[in-house]
């Protein structure tokens, strides 16, 4: 008994360096497509895929930095390998210019085909009229807050406009969150292999962007659907940054963010062992912080974060 027990434990230390690297080489490689060095990109998905090949999208990430290496063979390989492990994203896919590269080549017409033949298997089985339902509430829920961005910065974040624009969605979300409480609790968390990943993406969205008491009773039904392959671990990620953050607690995956009163710049909300904050969100699918916090025109620093974490967390409360 005792062998085994040794066998184990050595087996679980094992796996547990293994994801460790795998989190760190992913991170890595993330960066190095970002600063446009995609052949050491590659080297270093390739040295990942050694350990693990499960991820469908860190494989098709691969592909995209191997295609602009010039490495066709290997994007090919990965891009195969991403669709045979649940990547089927098939606009995406033919519009995404990092693959132009493989557009000429033989092979290209053959990964289309065989993704088109595997959507074909997988839309025999969807609930249509579900599918339709959750594609408009998707649509409401996304229509007015991708105008917000650009009518922030026309008119002002305490504009009339603004505040009319918030109105509307408001309203909508209302709305929303009643066709999804309603489709919760009588069919559960439905996932993409009865309705698509577009479709099954609009049951998170709007309770995201609920009150923290629903986002509170729909957290175990979304976790157990994660383990079920019903719902992403990403979107998972960040419904518990949401909940965390509005009951006072540190984020974990630094994907909320926050306006300082004082002089109306952003920062990202408290967050637990900052230094490691890019192993979790790897962990889960989400890109490193240092890319995401550009969406707000920031630049992570984990240092500076660190010193300013204390004033931070006296902003939240």
């Amino acid at each position: 008994m005792r062998n085994n027990i040794y066998t184990l434990l050595l087996l679980f230390l094992f796996t547990s360096i293994n994801a460790q690297e795998y989190s760190k080489l992913i991170s890595e490689a993330n960066k190095l497509y970002e600063t446009k060095d995609y052949k050491m990109s590659t080297d270093l998905y390739n040295k990942a895929f050694k350990i693990e090949s499960k991820n469908p999208n860190h494989l098709y990430n691969g592909a995209c930095a191997s295609s602009l290496a010039g490495n066709t063979k290997k994007a090919f390989k990965w891009l195969n390998l991403s669709i045979e492990k649940g990547w089927t994203n098939l606009k995406h896919l033919n519009s995404d210019t990092d693959l132009e590269n493989l557009h000429s080549k033989k092979e290209w017409g053959k990964t289309i085909e065989k993704l088109e033949k595997k959507l074909e298997l997988i839309e025999a089985n969807y609930d249509k009229p579900l599918q339709t339902e959750l594609l408009t509430i998707l649509d409401e829920d996304q229509k007015y807050r991708i105008q917000m961005n650009e009518t922030q910065k026309k008119f002002g974040q305490d504009s009339k406009e603004m505040n009319d624009l918030w109105k509307i969605t408001n309203q909508k979300d209302s709305i929303n969150l009643l066709k999804v409480k309603k489709i919760l609790d009588e069919k559960g968390w439905v996932g993409k292999d009865k309705v698509g990943a577009q479709a099954n993406s609009a049951l998170f969205l709007v309770i995201q962007h609920s009150d923290l008491e629903t986002q509170k009773k729909y957290l175990p039904m979304m976790k157990e659907a994660v383990t079920k392959g019903n719902a992403n671990p990403s979107s998972l990620a960040l419904l518990i940054d949401r909940i965390e953050i509005r009951e006072g607690r540190k984020q974990i995956y630094g994907s909320q963010i926050g306006t300082n009163p004082n002089n109306k710049t952003q920062y990202v909300l408290p967050l637990i062992d900052p230094d490691n904050v890019d192993k979790r969100r790897t962990e889960v699918g989400l890109d490193p912080i240092s890319d995401y916090v550009k969406n707000w025109n920031l630049i992570w620093d984990v240092e500076k974060y660190k010193s300013e974490l204390s004033e931070l967390e006296k902003l939240n409360k």
